[in-house]
């Protein structure tokens, strides 16, 4: 930490440079108990007006806790970035002083600097730097930055009053301050008390039937072996249900992005065009090259160029990789590469499904960190919406053999597949068969082995197959059943052959 003090005339009540006692900043937590005890002293005071000697004795330690005044001397403090935290994390500064912080994003991404008292730096790339001017510090404050779940991670910084009032400064009382500078969107101002309410089951459903379902049918696999894309960044508000909006970053301007398709041996090149307002980046699980180039973040306006060639088969999940990595996830930002494996046998039809968790902050806003933290999701949906293919069932006649891919991309809730009425006889999970409809190595007979669930963990992926017995309709739910009543239900509509 750089820290200069300037010297002016010494204030009146005292020579500069006199010694001064640190009061420590209050912990957060503590100050609802401060609040309590707050009422008991009004209380007390009440009672002393009846005692002229305790209303002598209280109003003499009165006069000598009096308002800070100004010192009429600078401090000056250069701030820093290490991964997702402030350095220092502690500033100390003479009572009276007015601050002056120099902050310099040593980090590998944007990030903000939001004092309690209302300044702000406004966002900052890599390798920029600003200056803020605080004010006259007569208290101990907090400041934060205030970009999408920055703060959960750990970026706050204390602004410690050395001899000060002991208390923490309420945001926007920028008394002898600079002017702020504003928001961009991506920031999230606020505490756990602006998160709404989880919309009801109902409101998802109208949300569904009122919104066109994004198709699940997997891409048809093609001849190339070079499969090139480009994955534009947006960012954009969506409505979850009526009267709820929530803050969305996409691939391609859907959540999930774009399902790729291809072959053992295929490589991929995509190109990644950064148009939001804030880092980005993306993670290929399908590929297998050092993060440090292809993976790094990419500042708004960017690009970069991600190639990689599939050794391996399975539903492989992408996503953003810029800290943190569950706001951008819970965002919107994951999709799947699906690489058959060799010889994979030809079904009547084939869906994608992925299932991923919202975490409500406040309206139209970001993520909810307490609520991510906590893993406690207000929404569960395939392909990106709650119920959607409930609103809007899937297809297929009886007779028919339907191969559903399955990606859980979380970022935390576990998926337990399973199709109500149906047993799937074919089970592929993370490389391997546990159910095969043709003859098992074991000598198992065809037909006689099926499953009722493909349990799968964040990030993992498979497929299974299954046959209708008779046209109707099949629901196709998450078995943790909590998160299918969060909107992780479809139906499999299911008629009759011709």
């Amino acid at each position: 930490m750089t820290l200069t003090t300037t010297t002016s005339p010494p204030p009146a009540d005292g020579p500069a440079g006199a010694p001064v006692t640190p009061v420590p900043v209050i912990p957060r937590r503590a100050q609802a108990l401060i609040a309590l005890l707050a009422v008991g002293v009004i209380t007390l005071g009440a009672m002393l007006l009846t005692n002229p000697a305790r209303t002598e004795a209280a109003t003499t330690n009165d006069s000598a806790t009096g308002a800070v005044e100004p010192t009429g001397n600078t401090t000056e403090v250069t701030v820093g970035v290490d991964g997702m935290s402030f350095t220092p994390g502690t500033i100390e500064v003479p009572a009276g002083d007015r601050l002056v912080i120099t902050f310099e994003n040593t980090g590998d991404q944007r990030h903000d600097l939001v004092l309690a008292n209302g300044i702000e730096s406004g966002s900052i790339a890599p390798g920029a730097a600003t200056t803020l001017d605080a004010g006259v510090i007569r208290s101990s404050m907090e400041a934060w930055c205030s970009l999408a779940g920055h703060r959960a991670m750990g970026m706050e910084l204390d602004i410690v009053a050395m001899g000060g009032v002991p208390t923490t400064a309420d945001a926007g009382a920028a008394a002898d301050a600079g002017a702020g500078s504003g928001d961009m969107p991506g920031m999230m101002h606020g505490d756990a008390s602006d998160d709404v309410a989880a919309p009801s089951m109902v409101d998802l459903l109208a949300a569904a039937k009122d919104a066109e379902p994004m198709p699940a049918e997997l891409p048809p696999l093609t001849d190339e072996t070079l499969r090139e894309y480009t994955f534009t960044v947006t960012e954009s508000t969506e409505t979850v249900a009526d009267g709820v909006t929530r803050a969305i970053w996409t691939y391609n301007g859907t959540s999930p992005g774009p399902t790729l398709h291809g072959r053992i041996g295929d490589s991929f090149r995509i190109t990644l065009v950064n148009a939001g307002t804030m880092g980005h980046s993306i993670d290929f699980h399908a590929g297998e090259l050092a993060p440090d180039g292809p993976m790094r973040t990419i500042e708004p306006g960017e690009s970069l160029v991600y190639e990689f060639t599939a050794g391996r088969a399975g539903i492989w999940m992408y996503h953003c990789g810029t800290m943190p990595m569950t706001q951008h996830i819970a965002n919107g930002m994951f999709g799947a590469v699906v690489i058959e494996p060799d010889e994979l046998e030809t079904v009547d039809r084939q869906y994608v499904l992925i299932q991923s968790e919202m975490y409500l902050g406040g309206e139209g806003g970001t993520t909810s960190p307490t609520k991510a933290a906590a893993m406690q999701p207000d929404v569960v949906a395939f392909n990106g919406r709650a119920f959607q293919y409930a609103a809007h069932p899937l297809t297929a006649s009886t007779g028919e053999r339907v191969r559903m891919w399955v990606l859980d991309a979380g970022p935390n809730a576990d998926l337990s597949l399973h199709v109500v009425g149906t047993q799937f006889d074919t089970v592929w999970n993370e490389g391997s068969y546990s159910v095969y409809r043709g003859a098992s190595t074991d000598g198992v007979t065809q037909g006689t082995t099926g499953a009722q669930v493909l349990p799968l963990l964040a990030a993992q992926g498979g497929f299974v197959e299954l046959v209708a017995p008779e046209a109707g309709h099949y629901a196709i739910v998450n078995h943790q059943m909590s998160l299918a009543e969060k909107g992780a239900k479809g139906v499999l509509e299911v008629t009759a052959a011709p």
